[in-house]
Order: C-alpha cells, then structure tokens, then sequence
C-alpha cells in the first residue's frame, strides 16, 4: 500500500507500532489525550497541520516520511528537498569538504539516502586500484553496488561474506524505517539478486568475536584494513541535509595505518 493514499490514522498507527509504543506512550509523549489519538488512528477526528507535526516529531519520523503524513492528513508538505549543488547549499557544501579535507590521510565520502557518493577526499582517490563501479564505467558512485557486484571491490574484501551480510541487515532496516521513499527498498532487492548474496541474511544474526567488524582488503601485495564511522548533520531541517551521512575511515590496524600514511607521503 502506498503511504501516501493510505489514510492517516493507518500510517500513524504504524509509525507508532514500529517505535514499540502503546497509544498512551504516544500520548503522552506528543501531550496530546490517548482518546483523541485513538480518535485519529481510527478515522473519528481529523488531525490539525499542528497536529501532525507534533505527532511526527514525538515519533521521531524522517523529514520525508513526515511530509507524505502531512499530504494524508489534506496539508501542504512543510520541508523543502533542496539539491546540494544549488546555490543555497555552498555554505554547507563547503563545510562538508572541510570535514572531508580534515580527515585526511584517512578515507571520507558524503552519501546520500540511498548510499550514492556524492562527495569524497583524495585519500579515497588513493585507494582507486579496489574501486571499479561496473554501473558508471569505473568511476566509484555507490557503496553498496561497490561492495556486492562481482565486477566491483567485492573481489578483494577477504571477509565479504561477514561485511555483506552486515550491509543486508542494515539496508533491511533502512529498508523498513521510510515508507514514503522506496528507494532503499529497490535497492535491497537489487543487493540480493547478486551471486552469493543470501536471502537469509536480512534476518540472520552475525556472530563476531571482535568489537569491531573491519573490510579486509587485498590485492596483490596491498592489504588493508578499515573500520567506519556515521556521521550525519544534527537539526537539519531540509530533506537533503537530514538524509546526508558522512562515512569516514579509520585503519584498523597499526599495518593499516603505516601504508595510509606511506601512501599519502608518496
């Protein structure tokens, strides 16, 4: 069903059941009385614009997913989804390459939703003998499509099996968390057409003995590893800025670390 024909109180009512909340739980939250939420889920009362809003943000709702709820409840869509390469993105474009330029030597990418690459640093450059995108010609353009085609650097991830595994589960609940935007969806299904790639895992738990799971790469004499941080922009209030994450690389390994840094000196 489509969220955004789908009556109101029936995609309120799931958003509330995802996050595990009882209507009252809800209710209180929002401040608003659990008979009159009752009232809303069922098609009883009609929710204000205010409303709405008040809900979403008690729920924590992304700022697309907020916007389809509003055109159920018969109001106009409050947040903007401005592209990052218009003019009233430069500041924050600019201090997105900053961020990127300050981690160097180590790698950094700015991604958007669906885990296109939108911006990186040179150090990502040195690393191009593991990145072949087969989609764009060579050129490096979606992580997940990197990590899972046989023709990208899935060849020269040692342990791909546990790192695509962990990828699946994690585009499963990106996957389940919009259900205004069916991208990450198409995207999952696409991951899992791929040779070697198994149904089971979107629901299979990963054993690991270490606290981190690092990408281990190799190719030739090369080897590296890695492990990664999230990051994304807080109070963001435009639908591309609230989607944006900044993935940064670190070595995970004192041998890791040495070739990052002989790498960047030559």
């Amino acid at each position: 069903m489509n969220q955004i024909t789908a009556p109101f109180g029936d995609m309120m009512k799931r958003w509330r059941t995802s996050r595990r909340l009882s209507q009252l739980d809800l209710a209180l939250e929002a401040q608003v009385s659990a008979r009159h939420l009752s009232f809303i889920e069922t098609g009883r009362a009609r929710p204000s614009r205010q409303m709405v809003i008040q809900l979403a943000e008690a729920l924590d709702i992304p700022l697309r997913d907020r916007n389809a709820l509003l055109q159920a409840a018969g109001f106009a869509p409050v947040y903007r989804e401005t592209a990052l390469d218009a003019p009233e993105m430069a500041h924050v474009k600019s201090v997105l390459q900053f961020i990127l330029a300050r981690h160097e030597p180590y790698g950094a990418v700015v991604l958007d939703r669906h885990w296109n690459i939108l911006m990186s640093n040179s150090a990502m450059g040195r690393f191009a003998p593991f990145i072949k995108d087969p989609a764009s010609g060579g050129n490096p353009t979606n992580v997940m499509r990197l990590t899972f085609h046989p023709e990208g650097f899935r060849p020269y991830i040692v342990n791909w099996p546990e790192v695509a595994q962990s990828l699946i589960q994690r585009l499963q609940r990106e996957a389940a968390a919009s259900w205004a935007d069916t991208g990450s969806a198409d995207l999952l299904r696409e991951m899992l057409s791929y040779p070697g790639v198994q149904a089971a895992w979107t629901h299979s738990d990963i054993e690991q003995p270490s606290l981190l799971l690092p990408v281990h790469l190799k190719k030739g004499e090369v080897e590296a590893k890695f492990f990664t941080s999230i990051a994304t922009l807080g109070t963001a209030q435009d639908i591309t800025l609230h989607e944006l994450r900044i993935e940064t690389f670190f070595p995970a390994d004192p041998a890791t670390e040495t070739l990052i840094r002989k790498m960047a000196d030559s």
